[in-house]
């Protein structure tokens, strides 16, 4: 599990975009060549890119790509080192399982009033699915940075760049 988990974030952003592409494209086209775009497509490559942002967010946690400042904490070698990226990491962890819960709370709550989107006409916890999803995977991906960190990879390395 741990090896298909490892790409999983990578594959859900890789298949969205292919879709999101394809129903922009398909929206340019419609509009400046038939005329008119039907409604859904915007509607769900919205929703495609909500997914985006919460999956995009667990996958930079993977590669330490959020915006952190470092210069305090690399004055610090060794076990104050580890301390200082753990609680670091414990703090966001919060953050990530607040998200979680509450996003869970968001889409159960949207189950239970039936809410639907207007132009898909979809129900509303599917796109809203995408909160407590990026929680988790990042609250994961948290717990991962932590066994790295005491085990004495608190440095990015080069491997784990991701080019933009």
């Amino acid at each position: 599990m741990g090896k298909k988990f490892n790409r999983f974030e990578e594959s859900v952003l890789v298949a969205t975009l292919v879709i999101m592409v394809i129903l922009i494209f398909g929206q340019v086209i419609g509009r400046y060549i038939l005329g008119s775009t039907p409604s859904w497509t915007e509607e769900l490559a919205r929703y495609i890119h909500i997914f985006q942002v919460w999956i995009g967010a667990s996958y930079a946690v993977k590669f330490r790509q959020h915006i952190r400042i470092e210069a305090f904490i690399e004055l610090f070698k060794g076990v104050p080192r580890k301390i200082l990226e753990t609680i670091g990491i414990i703090i966001w962890f919060v953050i990530a399982l607040f998200l979680a819960v509450f996003g869970t709370q968001l889409v159960l709550a949207s189950l239970q009033n039936g809410q639907v989107s207007p132009a898909l006409q979809i129900p509303m916890w599917i796109p809203f699915i995408a909160l407590p999803l990026g929680g988790a995977g990042m609250a994961f991906r948290l717990i991962q940075q932590i066994v790295a960190v005491w085990r004495g990879n608190y440095d990015k390395q080069e491997s784990e760049e991701i080019i933009a």
